[in-house]
């Protein structure tokens, strides 16, 4: 017999997914101060998740993100190098309780699958 192991949904909040370019700056592993463009995959009204992060990070060290005229601060959570890239992805937490840091109406909801936002909608 065979067990199949469930595992709960540990996400607190729905994630809208949503590619919405950003520009980030902090330190990279090495404690080198960094800029660069990047952008969003996924977001949260509490944090975000990033792809094209051409740095290495630490967790718990901070980051911070450029939206529009919007200026954002996170706690670096987890970073990850995807396979066969010199690419990161990012999840990021935010710093201080924003009323939607993105202007995109985020709820704070339970968990929820994820809902789509077009880029047209976030980049201007």
């Amino acid at each position: 017999m065979s067990s199949i192991k469930v595992q709960a949904n540990r996400r607190r909040q729905s994630r809208t997914q949503a590619v919405l370019p950003v520009r980030v700056r902090g330190k990279d592993d090495s404690g080198a101060l960094f800029e660069e463009l990047a952008h969003t995959l996924d977001l949260t009204s509490t944090g975000v998740r990033l792809g094209a992060i051409r740095h290495k990070l630490q967790a718990l060290d901070t980051l911070v993100v450029l939206y529009r005229q919007r200026r954002i601060e996170f706690t670096i959570v987890w970073s990850k190098l995807l396979e066969g890239t010199r690419e990161y992805h990012v999840g990021l937490q935010t710093n201080a309780q924003q009323n939607d840091p993105w202007g995109l109406s985020l709820s704070n909801n339970s968990a929820q699958p994820a809902t789509q936002v077009s880029a047209a909608s976030g980049a201007a």
